[in-house]
């Protein structure tokens, strides 16, 4: 399986990587840095090759992930936990201000691995704390969504809404369609477009095949 997951890695990424990691410069700046602050603990779930943990600016960051190559990606700043994330969190209680997710909960096997992660962040996160989701959203996408070997677990923004209030979160912002699907499939448009599409949140319901939720812990 980590075998597998460092070839999908490798097959999908190696050709677009300096252009993923620039678009996450401009994601984390234009839009995701409203919700994390400089002086926040940060945990990336399913960090991958560090798009988002190596950009965004934060006091403490976290990147978790199966895939052993993933600490060779990451900045020095980034503490790696090698773990499945559906078992005990190497993190304490109450620790982390915001949990980040990007294109990874349909690669777990199953809702009760879902619901296993979700209760991990609510309990890893600070009251107050957030749990930012964003995915492809298979209301909009039907067959599309099945192109990746490695999709298993079919979401939208209402189901993932369910799954974090059944975990004790509350649902705080939805974008049932934010960003485009092609985005996660290596189609390329000059980073001055997507600059432009982030300042213009009418033009997400026409193109937006991802949703976007923000789930937060109660303050107590």
């Amino acid at each position: 399986m980590i075998e597998q997951l460092q070839q999908q890695y490798a097959s999908r990424f190696t050709q677009i990587a300096e252009y993923r990691a620039t678009l996450w410069q401009v994601l984390t700046r234009e839009f995701f840095s409203r919700w994390v602050k400089p002086s926040h603990t940060v945990l990336d779930l399913g960090c991958g090759w560090g798009e988002f943990i190596n950009q965004i600016p934060a006091a403490k960051k976290y990147g978790m992930d199966l895939n052993p190559e993933s600490p060779s990606k990451l900045s020095p700043a980034v503490t790696f936990l090698h773990q499945d994330c559906s078992q005990l969190w190497e993190v304490p209680d109450n620790h982390l201000d915001v949990v980040f997710t990007s294109n990874f909960f349909e690669h777990l096997p199953d809702k009760p691995s879902l619901a296993r992660t979700l209760a991990q962040a609510f309990r890893c996160l600070k009251p107050g704390g957030r749990l930012i989701c964003l995915g492809p959203n298979i209301k909009y996408l039907a067959g599309r969504y099945w192109d990746f070997w490695d999709h298993y677990l079919p979401l939208t923004e209402l189901a993932l809404k369910e799954g974090g209030e059944l975990a004790g979160f509350e649902a705080e912002h939805m974008i049932a369609r934010f960003l485009p699907y092609s985005m996660s499939q290596g189609f390329r448009p000059p980073l001055v477009f997507l600059q432009l599409y982030l300042r213009l949140p009418f033009a997400w319901p026409i193109f937006g095949r991802q949703f976007l939720v923000i789930l937060r812990k109660p303050q107590g």
